[in-house]
C-alpha cells in the first residue's frame, strides 16, 4: 500500500475532526485516519499526532481538546470556530471560483471526505451534517450545470454582453434572452441572475437547467444597476421557491408504507402505480421543503405525481444524492 503524504494525512485529520460533533480519541484517530500507520509504536504515533495538532494550530485551525460521552480525552474542530469571515471577491476572482466548482464533479478530496465521514458513522460517532459544516459534497451535473454553461455566462458577465440560452422548466424548453449581472452559488447550486429581456424584470435561473449559451450583443452593452447585492437577490429568489406555500400535491404511496407522508395527507385514495398497490395522497403544500424531505426519506415508496415543479425538485435532489456516493467510490 502506498504511503500517505503528510499534506494528505493532515487533510484527513481535519476532515475527521470537523465531521464529528463529539470529541474523538487518539486511538480512534490512529485506527480510522489514513496516514497513521496502525503498526507504529504507541510513542511514535503519539509524537506524530502531537506534531500534526500543533502544525494545524499554527496554521490557524483550532484543534480543541475535551472529553467525549464516555469520559475519554479526545479532539475535534468546531466548524464555527474555523469559519472564515465574509469574503468579497473581484469579478475575475469570483469567475475563477465558479469555473473551478463547475469542473469539480469528481475531486479526490470528495472521496477522502466521504470515506472519513462514512468511517465515523460506522463507528457510531454522531456526525455533523454537511450543510452545518458549510461545505457541499460533490453533486451531479444537474446541481451545478456544465462547465461550458458556467464559463459562457461568466465570460458574458465580464464582457457586459447579453446572452440567449435554452431553459428547461416544467413547461418544457424555451429560449430566453438575458442581460446577465452575475453567477452566484447558493445552497450547493449555481444560478445566473440578470435582467430578463422578454419579461422586462429581474430573473434568476438555475444553471443545471440552462443549455446552449450564446452571446447576443456587443461588449459593454449590459449595465448592472448600482448598489445591487447579487447574493442577497439570489438567496431571496431561492428561498421563495424552496419555501413557497399553497396548492396541493398528489403523491403516490406504496401500500402500508411512507407513514410520515400518510400523516401529512388530507385524503388517501386507493390507486395502484402500474402493478404496485398503493394510495394517492393529497397533501397541502404548507412547506415545499418539508414535503420534499419527506418524499426523499420515503425513497421508492413515494412518487410525486403533481405538481410538476415539485416532482422536478425531488428528481434534482435524488440526482444529487445518487451522484455523491458514486463520486466517492471512484
Amino acid at each position: 500500500m502506498a504511503s500517505t503524504s503528510k499534506p494528505e494525512r493532515l487533510l484527513n485529520l481535519v476532515i475527521c475532526l470537523m465531521s464529528t460533533s463529539q470529541f474523538v480519541s487518539a486511538e480512534y484517530l490512529r485506527t480510522n485516519v489514513a496516514g497513521y500507520d496502525g503498526d507504529q509504536s504507541e510513542d511514535t504515533f503519539k509524537r506524530m499526532l502531537e506534531r500534526d495538532k500543533n502544525e494545524l494550530r499554527e496554521l490557524g485551525i483550532p484543534v480543541v481538546t475535551g472529553r467525549n460521552g464516555v469520559g475519554d480525552e479526545g479532539y475535534r474542530i468546531k466548524p464555527d470556530d474555523y469559519a472564515l469571515p465574509d469574503i468579497s471577491l473581484e469579478t475575475d476572482e469570483a469567475a475563477a471560483l465558479a469555473a473551478a466548482a463547475a469542473v469539480w464533479h469528481e475531486p479526490e478530496v470528495a472521496a477522502v471526505s466521504q470515506s472519513a465521514v462514512l468511517k465515523l458513522r460506522a463507528a457510531g460517532v454522531e456526525v455533523v451534517a454537511p450543510d452545518e459544516l458549510g461545505v457541499t459534497q460533490a453533486g451531479g451535473p444537474r446541481s451545478l450545470g456544465s462547465e461550458r454553461v458556467i464559463r459562457g455566462l461568466i465570460e458574458a458577465v465580464e464582457a457586459a454582453q447579453s446572452v440567449t440560452f435554452t431553459h428547461r422548466s416544467t413547461r418544457g424548453r424555451a429560449v430566453r434572452r438575458l442581460e446577465p449581472w452575475g453567477v452566484v452559488g447558493n445552497r450547493g447550486r449555481w444560478y445566473v441572475i440578470g435582467h430578463d429581456l422578454d419579461r422586462g424584470a429581474t430573473r434568476t435561473f438555475r444553471l443545471s437547467r440552462v443549455e446552449d449559451v450564446a452571446v447576443a450583443s456587443d461588449r459593454g452593452t449590459v449595465h448592472v444597476p448600482a448598489g445591487l447585492d447579487l447574493n442577497t437577490l439570489v438567496d431571496e429568489a431561492v428561498s421563495r421557491t424552496d419555501d413557497a406555500t399553497g396548492g396541493t400535491a398528489r403523491i403516490w404511496l406504496a401500500d402500508g408504507r411512507a407513514q410520515g407522508l400518510r400523516r401529512m395527507a388530507t385524503s388517501l385514495t386507493s390507486e395502484p402505480l402500474g402493478s404496485e398497490p398503493g394510495d394517492v395522497a393529497e397533501i397541502e403544500l404548507r412547506s415545499r421543503v418539508g414535503v420534499v424531505r419527506a418524499v426523499l426519506s420515503a425513497g421508492a415508496d413515494a412518487v410525486v405525481l403533481e405538481p410538476a415543479d415539485l416532482r422536478e425538485t425531488v428528481i434534482d435532489e435524488l440526482d444529487r444524492l445518487v451522484a455523491a456516493p458514486e463520486g466517492a467510490n471512484r
